[in-house]
């Protein structure tokens, strides 16, 4: 007897507004994000990081001297992953070091309360500002086609 779930196969691809719209939620409400960079020499590190989405942005904070924070300070890129192998967001990203009074309070306020900890105050820890070049997001093979959300920091939809 056939599973009515394994005979039905995956759900209808999603119109590309409704996965933007899935995306912003994701980056709304997700709290952590896998964050790779490469080192001058290519090697590659790949590290969770909690985030807060703010005006189209992502800010994160690492401690300075960790692999991401001086690979961003030296190359300024980053890919960042959120969801799972069967709800991906992917972002490829222009990334910049900040020190903490470069963070509007408001954002300091609001990244305190998304992850009740605040990184003010500890001189060893840089935040991250990342900005989206390219946004892609997919379930199935049956968005592949049309994965790409974002172009140049330009939605597409």
């Amino acid at each position: 007897m056939t599973n009515q779930a394994e005979s039905a196969g995956p759900p209808p691809a999603r119109p590309i507004s409704r996965r933007k719209q899935d995306a912003l939620a994701r980056l709304a409400g997700d709290e952590d994000a896998w964050v790779a960079t490469a080192s001058q020499d290519g090697v590659p590190t790949m590290v969770p990081l909690s985030f807060l989405w703010t005006a189209g942005t992502l800010l994160m904070a690492t401690r300075a001297t960790n692999p991401t924070a001086v690979n961003i300070g030296r190359n300024g890129r980053a890919v960042i992953s959120l969801g799972t192998t069967r709800d991906v967001v992917l972002i490829e990203a222009d990334a910049e070091l900040l020190t903490s009074d470069k963070v509007p309070e408001a954002e300091h306020d609001a990244f305190a309360a998304k992850h009740h900890w605040d990184p003010r105050g500890y001189p060893s820890w840089s935040h991250l500002r990342f900005r989206p070049r390219a946004l892609r997001a997919w379930r199935e093979v049956n968005e592949l086609s049309t994965l790409l959300l974002m172009k140049d920091g330009v939605w597409l939809t």
